[in-house]
């Protein structure tokens, strides 16, 4: 069972030089699952494979955002997709029976009980808060989180904007994690600012 702080690394907050230390700070401050983002135009198949090691090293899963090639190739233990992302029977097929594969659902229940139905591992709602990585992104309500704990019996992950005082309110709402980039990645104590969202849980 998914659960705890989502820490989504960002390309434009961290330095490929501080990458890998940034994101074992995330860990030993309680971030419970690492997904890889890599918006750049060259994935960084090495810097893919160093996450994947760190992440073994303290037995978390380490998930891919976006790309299930890169995931198929680092052996990765899932990939997180959007609507404009390649289709989820394709991950299943690449990746396997056991790959935890993610989908992002805005705000729509219908989507997420579509992916579900279609074998999708957790479900992913927001933005629930204005966010500096997604400003344009999709508006969802508190409510929605609270519909779907009621109809659905997959993980479900909180995004957008979710700092320590608001994550809160989405885990009694019914969110079993915090997918948080700037919260974490964006902060001069990456520990310590692991710590205030993983205390939440």
């Amino acid at each position: 069972m998914m659960q705890g702080l989502n820490a989504i690394t960002d390309s434009k907050l961290i330095s490929d030089a501080n990458f890998i230390h940034s994101v074992e700070l995330a860990i030993i401050g309680g971030a419970r699952i690492i997904q890889y983002r890599n918006k750049q135009s060259d994935q960084h198949v090495e810097q893919a494979i160093a996450v994947k090691k760190l992440c073994q090293k303290y037995k978390i899963p380490l998930i891919i955002n976006d790309n299930i090639q890169l995931a198929q190739q680092i052996k990765a233990d899932g990939v997180h997709l959007g609507k404009e992302d390649s289709d989820l029977a394709i991950a299943r097929n690449m990746l396997g029976e056991k790959a935890i594969i993610g989908i992002s659902c805005y705000n729509k229940i219908s989507l997420a009980q579509d992916a579900v139905a279609k074998g999708a591992s957790y479900v992913a709602f927001g933005s629930f808060f204005s966010s500096t990585t997604k400003p344009q992104a999709t508006p969802c309500e508190i409510s929605i989180l609270q519909q779907a704990r009621k109809n659905l019996t997959c993980p479900i992950v909180a995004i957008g904007g979710i700092t320590p005082s608001n994550g809160s309110d989405l885990i009694a709402a019914g969110a079993d994690c915090l997918a948080v980039i700037n919260g974490v990645f964006g902060q001069d104590d990456i520990t310590a600012a692991a710590q205030k969202y993983a205390q939440l849980f």
